[in-house]
């Protein structure tokens, strides 16, 4: 917790660095002023694509003294309005699961080569972006240091439902986890459902992986997202204090 006497700066901007197959993508980028070490995190957009939450909650990050950047995983598709160029790549199936892994290794390497950062670096994403949090941290060369998963639908997903962009379900990765998991959802949410989280909990239990779940009632999807009909201010408030101290707690210590 910060002191009223303290000083307080911040630096937030739009960049760029090498993502899949070294392709240049833009990023959303934000760091407390200061020499340092910051923890980093990376946080992975939603469906509704790369857009003003997303800034603002790159910024909450650093506000709480973390390097945080929210690459824009729709890069490739052009540019527009965060809502019409999510509405392309929801209408071409999304974007291919190897190629959002290629670039969440980028960032994370990115943030690991900062000489103002310690070396621990977490991931964080809702809705599609949990989903993908949960694929990297299972994947990514180099791993994580720990996860935070907020609603990700299609982790558990059946032999049918799998596309050409998304070949594997991601529960089929859950022994390959890298890192502490933390998952945050809603008892009323169709995607996923309580019956997908606990089938999802019962696999990582069955690897002997470390997680933290919690369910919350009367919450759906998205109940985070303060400008949406789905905000639960109490569930909301709650699952952002677990959130932080998660994070602070496997991402504070320096890497050695």
């Amino acid at each position: 917790m910060y002191q009223t006497n303290e000083y307080e700066g911040m630096l937030a901007e739009t960049c760029t660095m090498p993502g899949a197959h070294g392709d240049i993508i833009t990023a959303y980028f934000a760091r407390p002023l200061g020499p340092g070490p910051f923890p980093g995190v990376v946080l992975i957009h939603h469906l509704p694509g790369w857009d003003e939450w997303y800034r603002e909650a790159t910024r909450k990050f650093a506000h709480h003294g973390y390097a945080a950047i929210s690459p824009n995983l729709y890069h490739r598709e052009g540019h527009g309005t965060p809502e019409d160029v999510a509405a392309k790549v929801r209408g071409a199936g999304g974007v291919p699961d190897d190629q959002v892994v290629g670039d969440i290794e980028g960032v994370i390497a990115y943030l690991r080569s900062l000489p103002y950062t310690n070396g621990k670096v977490g991931l964080f994403g809702t809705c599609s972006g949990g989903r993908h949090a949960f694929l990297a941290a299972c994947r990514a060369a180099g791993g994580c240091d720990a996860a935070v998963d907020c609603w990700g639908g299609r982790v558990v997903v059946a032999p049918e439902e799998l596309t050409p962009k998304q070949p594997v379900a991601p529960i089929d990765y859950t022994a390959d986890l890298s890192c502490p998991l933390l998952g945050l959802f809603g008892e009323e949410d169709r995607s996923p459902t309580p019956e997908q989280v606990a089938r999802l909990e019962q696999e990582l239990q069955k690897h002997g992986k470390s997680y933290e779940f919690h369910m919350y009632p009367k919450a759906g999807h998205g109940f985070f997202y303060h400008d949406r009909p789905n905000y639960r201010q109490e569930q909301a408030v709650d699952g952002w204090n677990k959130v932080f101290a998660f994070l602070g707690k496997h991402l504070s210590t320096p890497a050695k």
